[in-house]
């Protein structure tokens, strides 16, 4: 099959996709939740076959709902410049001086200076500087921040060919499992925390405080970050000892230069407005509209404003616009505008329906059944499509069985962020770079399968003997 035709068959499998979904469950289901399955299905095959870019399938609620009036169109509207949205691209803003100052670069190469020549050291300080900054940066940039400074250091150490190099997989692996990861260390580590903390809002009545996140998700964090460390450390590699790499990033850091007042502003912005995201319940009474979305749009907005060490503001708009996450946030309101049509349409009732017919009785099978069913849509998709679908499915599951939603959504949010076997979302960028897929299939597949026991069982005992997993 030439380029060409299978570029077509790839573009004719969404809408096939979509027919076919679509006269399977009319039988079962009314039109609309027909029409919002289909809808599943077509952004599903795309979002892996890739034969637009992903944000482009994004777009594909507004098409379709257009056509199909499956909810009202200012529903699927709104979700495209969403509150979370306003937050995505005022962090946006500031990340963009961060890499325009450099600092960015000054952040990873200085942790990882203190990587010794050791190769199971090397896989700790990289999948924890990966964990690490992909809680306060998305996960793609952090993933690019590290990927080139990581074969830099190999090809200085000698692995010409980073696509037949050993040495290089678990590392390479450790920065791109870390990425995927650390995005639930906090609400700013990808949009599929923001989606969640959406339903969670909803469900709830009132704001979910970000300390309140970090309080719950981190302990977690540390256990499947360690997981994730035992399986990387496990895969044979021909030498054991990375000599002169801690070297190589002194040398690195060192042309950076002195601190430049561009990075200390760059950082202090990021920073304030992190901090005041955490201690929102001091001043929420003062500024009940200032949530950590107006917050982080203001530091942003300062970006224009203030100037660097030449006298030139942080930022422009011809700059901004061009390194601009649209793509993002695009895919992060695709996201909820998918949600919006499963949850709003009853297709999620539907699914929760048919869910609810297996012996679940709201413990640990149930748990690992909500498990398999988010790490599977995170596989083929990303997390945030992943927490768009099975989000709320989860949560109709649960009020139809009964059972407090809290402990299962807070099991899922920890679940769509553990992807590790298909290349796509953040693990192409790896690919792209020279890890081999196979190595993805090869060392990600029996991680994945544990993953979601061991995500299942902790999950569990939190449920049973921690309170606080139990309320928000």
């Amino acid at each position: 099959m030439n380029k060409d035709h299978k570029f077509l068959v790839h573009v004719l499998s969404g809408p096939a996709l979509f027919a076919l979904t679509y006269f399977a469950c009319i039988n079962y289901c009314d039109a609309k939740q027909a029409g919002a399955l289909a809808t599943c299905m077509w952004m599903g095959i795309w979002w892996v076959l890739r034969p637009v870019d992903i944000a482009v399938t994004a777009l594909l609620p507004i098409l379709l709902n257009s056509f199909l009036g499956m909810v009202p169109m200012n529903g699927i509207i709104s979700r495209y410049f969403s509150e979370i949205v306003i937050l995505l691209l005022g962090s946006d803003l500031i990340s963009i001086t961060w890499e325009s100052s450099k600092l960015d670069q000054r952040l990873a190469l200085r942790s990882l200076c203190l990587i010794g020549a050791s190769l199971k050291q090397q896989i700790f300080v990289w999948l924890t500087a990966s964990t690490v900054l992909s809680i306060f940066l998305p996960n793609v940039v952090t993933v690019q921040i590290l990927i080139p400074v990581a074969i830099a250091m190999l090809k200085f150490l000698g692995e010409k060919d980073i696509t037949t190099s050993k040495v290089a997989v678990p590392i390479l692996l450790a920065i791109v499992w870390g990425a995927g990861i650390g995005g639930f260390g906090s609400p700013l580590g990808g949009a599929a925390n923001l989606v969640a903390i959406g339903y969670i809002e909803n469900l709830t009545g009132k704001e979910f405080m970000y300390g309140d996140w970090v309080i719950r998700f981190v302990p977690l964090l540390a256990v499947v970050m360690f997981l994730n460390f035992f399986f990387l450390v496990r895969i044979k590699t021909p030498i054991s000892q990375l000599p002169g790499s801690s070297a190589y990033f002194k040398e690195k850091y060192a042309e950076l230069g002195k601190v430049r007042k561009s990075e200390i502003i760059g950082f202090t912005l990021f920073f304030v407005a992190m901090v005041l995201s955490f201690v929102r319940p001091y001043y929420m009474k003062l500024l009940p509209l200032m949530k950590p979305a107006y917050v982080f749009f203001f530091f942003g907005m300062m970006t224009f404003v203030l100037k660097d060490e030449n006298d030139k503001p942080m930022l422009t708009w011809k700059i901004a616009e061009k390194k601009l996450g649209w793509g993002m946030m695009f895919l992060f309101a695709g996201g909820l505008a998918l949600g919006k049509l499963v949850t709003d349409t009853g297709a999620a009732k539907f699914i929760a329906e048919k869910i609810t017919l297996l012996p679940l009785t709201g413990g640990i099978e149930t748990l690992l059944v909500f498990g398999i069913f988010s790490t599977i849509l995170t596989e083929i998709s990303s997390n945030t499509a992943a927490a768009a679908i099975s989000i709320p499915v989860v949560l109709t599951t649960c009020q139809q069985m009964g059972v407090n939603p809290i402990p299962f959504l807070l099991s899922c949010i920890v679940a769509v962020n553990c992807a590790y076997v298909l290349p796509v979302s953040i693990r192409a960028i790896g690919c792209n770079h020279g890890l081999d897929p196979a190595h993805l299939l090869k060392y990600g597949a029996p991680l994945s399968v544990t993953g979601v026991v061991v995500i299942s069982i902790l999950c569990y005992f939190c449920m049973k003997f921690w309170p606080l997993f139990n309320q928000l």
